[in-house]
């Protein structure tokens, strides 16, 4: 069992970072290297600025390459109670914000030729308990016919027909959602930028950033000072974000198994129509297959961060899970175990704006893969000029009460999602 990235071990290497250190001048710093940080460097460059990306590591080296393959439309809410929460009218522009999120990844990959497996699968949402159902069921009506029509409610006999388990008690399919290959389509992305004229540093962490005047900041990294007009933030949580950031974010781990390839009867005897899925427990479970039959296999396992240690124990815990969902593969070989880390907000809504000059879209709440590359695109027209490109901007952003950085909370919130998984 290899202990890292499935999708970082089968896809080449991105080869186009500059060899020189990051200094001089540009009109965009983009700060990051996942998916938020390269799509909104080529937006940039596409329309005519001079864009640096920084990136502490290797493009995608973090959650953009870390998580579970899923390009899904629909939120973490249900539609009813964010509409009447917010209203009617803008519950639909936030949940169509992820439509747009699942369009922008196919038109990147369309545009750009980008070789990753990409295709419009649609999601299933599966409801771990009766009461889960129902739930759906009773906001099914509104979804459908003010959100999107595009969905369909399954009922417990109908199941068999998705997924290949008896734990299920009905299901949602959204079917605007999609997939791909996380690997390769960060190298396709990475490559666009560069070709539209984004130079690329790797291993170039951002140690200090100090403003200048407006969105003008010089940022220093072990290489050198690099002064631009604008700064994008595009990192994700990150122990040295600036303190507004770390307050509003909260990290959480999130793990994930690959196992080894599915004959073709067994892919089928679990999984006969090839959706993304995901269950409606808190501390739950979400699932694909790969175009060569392995099950990307995931979930929050433990209320702890990645590491070496930490994805193996969460990996045993996910294993249990898996051979409890599908016996008829329980001794199918695992052949990778690893974990990222998920930026939660208070409200598990992304968010996205200027804060002291500095320009920024985090907090994606595990719909990263997607939202991230649509919100890296929409903050380039932002940039631009145009602040209603934002779908996030009406959106208040207060600190999360006793958050100073570290999540020293989360143990106690892990025990009580559990309870409530339980009882609920």
């Amino acid at each position: 069992m290899k202990p890292h990235s499935y999708w970082h071990d089968s896809a080449a290497a991105f080869a186009g970072a500059q060899a020189e250190v990051p200094e001089g001048k540009a009109d965009v710093v983009v700060v990051g290297g996942g998916f938020t940080g390269l799509s909104a460097a080529l937006a940039l460059a596409q329309r005519g600025a001079s864009v640096v990306l920084l990136e502490a590591g290797k493009i995608a080296g973090a959650q953009s390459g870390r998580n579970g393959g899923h390009v899904n439309n629909g939120l973490s809410h249900d539609f009813a109670s964010l509409a009447g929460r917010f209203g009617l009218a803008p519950a639909r522009v936030l949940y169509h914000a992820f439509d747009a999120a699942v369009d922008s990844v196919e038109r990147i990959v369309t545009e750009h030729q980008i070789d990753c497996d990409f295709r419009r699968s649609g999601k299933i949402k599966l409801a771990a308990k009766p009461a889960h159902y129902d739930s759906m069921a009773r906001g099914f009506d509104l979804l459908h016919r003010e959100a999107d029509p595009d969905t369909a409610l399954l009922s417990r006999a109908d199941v068999p027909s998705e997924i290949g388990s008896a734990q299920f008690h009905g299901a949602l399919v959204y079917r605007k959602s999609a997939q791909m290959h996380m690997g390769r389509f960060a190298k396709g992305l990475a490559e666009a930028a560069v070709n539209a004229g984004v130079r690329i540093h790797e291993n170039a962490e951002v140690t200090a950033m100090r403003r200048l005047s407006g969105s003008a900041y010089r940022l220093t990294t072990a290489g050198g000072n690099i002064e631009a007009q604008q700064v994008l933030l595009a990192t994700g949580v990150s122990a040295k974000a600036p303190w507004y950031f770390r307050r509003r974010i909260i990290p959480i781990g999130s793990f994930l198994l690959a196992t080894a390839p599915l004959s073709a009867d067994q892919a089928a005897s679990i999984m006969p129509t090839r959706r993304t899925a995901t269950t409606t427990r808190n501390v739950g479970n979400y699932f694909r297959l790969t175009p060569d039959n392995r099950l990307i296999f995931g979930g929050r396992a433990r209320f702890a961060l990645s590491s070496p240690s930490s994805d193996l124990k969460s990996g045993a815990v996910l294993q249990a899970q898996l051979r409890a969902m599908f016996p008829q593969i329980a001794d199918i070989p695992i052949d990778y175990c690893w974990g990222g880390v998920i930026d939660l907000t208070a409200d598990r809504l992304p968010r996205a704006g200027e804060q002291d000059g500095l320009f920024y879209a985090l907090g994606f709440n595990g719909h990263g893969a997607q939202m991230s590359v649509h919100l890296g695109q929409q903050m380039a027209v932002v940039m631009s000029g145009n602040p209603q490109a934002n779908p996030f901007r009406d959106l208040d952003w207060p600190a999360v009460p006793g958050h100073f950085g570290p999540p020293w909370f989360m143990p106690m919130v892990g025990i009580y999602y559990k309870l409530k998984d339980r009882f609920s």
